[in-house]
């Protein structure tokens, strides 16, 4: 499968300080290596020690909550990707504004897939915490979103 990859040159500002860019860098290896490369095994062994505090409120913390929930999507939609649009670095966050599509034919059509903004904190160049907010573009993406956002699976709140 075309498995898309993420042009890290392209979203660095070039007013970023070099901790700005390592930070950006960093988070999207860990987007390219779950989102896109869907290589689970890996993600857990690279993050799965670390703490990882998530407010998406529908996935379970640490690590191993992002991986069963992207697993359980690509499972059903093994075409699944992020195609990263914009990057912002603030401090010890990092934000990115995502286009994901459940279908390859559905890459770069922005009337389909979700808008995403993904907000994460880091120390020492880890991730340890997640915030997003997340759009269905199309009817059924918003559908889907009613149907599969409902489950509390964390006790963090989303702020």
């Amino acid at each position: 499968m075309n498995k898309p990859s993420i042009n890290i040159a392209a979203l660095l500002k070039p007013h970023w300080s070099a901790q700005d860019k390592e930070k950006a860098e960093a988070v999207i290896a860990f987007i390219q290596l779950i989102m896109n490369d869907h290589n689970f095994d890996e993600v857990t062994k690279q993050y799965g020690q670390n703490s990882y505090k998530q407010h998406n409120r529908t996935m379970a913390d640490n690590i191993e909550g992002v991986v069963k929930t992207v697993s359980n999507l690509v499972k059903t939609s093994p075409e699944f990707s992020y195609d990263v649009k914009h990057v912002f670095v603030d401090g010890d966050y990092v934000i990115v504004h995502s286009h994901a599509t459940l279908k390859r034919k559905h890459r770069g059509d922005d009337s389909q897939g979700f808008n995403i903004i993904d907000t994460w904190r880091l120390e020492n160049g880890q991730l340890v915490e997640h915030w997003d907010a997340v759009q269905g573009l199309s009817f059924s993406m918003r559908l889907y979103s009613l149907m599969v956002g409902g489950k509390v699976r964390n006790s963090n709140g989303v702020f």
